[in-house]
């Protein structure tokens, strides 16, 4: 159900959430819901997924989540969970195949630290593109990423490890991703320039099969991304 169109205002619910399996709200382009995808591919968790306009979005999903926030999880048994972290979180939880937290609590405290030091770095990957467009000076935002980027950059150097949790790619590595996945797109590939180590981590990430398999091309980012800065976002676009 991952290429269905979206469901907006006026649409009929779809049905019950089929025993066994979870369902995920989401959007296709969205960065938030792309790390939810990430998860329920890494565990190989069975779901449905049901994609929403956010711009005219249904009423159904606001019974659902009063929010109308992307992702949203449904369970079977009416259960909804929503906020990317927590979503990610409750997978790794209730689906206790292939764990992606790590085990021991002082190093789940670090990753859950640099997650919230990463919730810093997103403002700027939305910032930096539409100051652009509005013909603003961009070049202290961009030096403020870069400096981002610096820190993230001494943290694989410390580690000495290929990802941000060791040498295998755990929880953290996925949250992360989808806007390093971006980057061409909003035209923010340059600032990765003097972090070498970053940057070999975003080539070992678009070799991970989870990556292959939930990313979209760049051409398809490229143009979704145009009409969502034109204020008329097609999020059935490629369908």
């Amino acid at each position: 159900m991952a290429s269905e169109k979206c469901f907006a205002k006026g649409s009929s619910a779809p049905g019950l959430v089929a025993k066994g399996q979870i369902r995920l709200y989401s959007m296709r382009f969205c960065p938030f819901a792309h790390r939810t995808r990430l998860v329920l591919h890494a565990k190989g968790i069975k779901h449905d997924t049901v994609n929403i306009n956010l711009k005219d979005k249904p009423e159904w999903f606001l019974k659902k989540n009063p929010l109308g926030l992307v992702p949203t999880l449904e369970t079977s048994s009416g259960q909804v969970i929503y906020e990317s972290p927590i979503t990610c979180d409750y997978l790794d939880e209730v689906y206790t195949d292939k764990k992606l937290l790590p085990a021991d609590p002082f190093q789940k405290a670090q990753q859950k630290m640099m997650l919230e030091n990463f919730s810093k770095v997103t403002p700027y990957f939305y910032k930096i593109p539409m100051g652009k467009k509005n013909g603003e000076d961009i070049s202290v935002l961009e030096g403020e990423l870069k400096e981002k980027f610096v820190k993230l950059n001494e943290d694989l150097v410390n580690k000495k490890s290929k990802f941000f949790g060791g040498n295998a790619i755990t929880m953290i590595d996925y949250m992360m991703w989808p806007w390093f996945e971006r980057l061409e797109i909003f035209e923010l590939k340059h600032c990765l320039d003097g972090t070498p180590e970053l940057k070999k981590w975003t080539e070992h990430m678009s070799e991970d099969q989870t990556v292959k398999a939930t990313m979209f091309p760049t051409e398809t980012y490229k143009a979704f991304y145009k009409t969502y800065a034109d204020g008329k976002p097609n999020y059935d676009y490629g369908l």
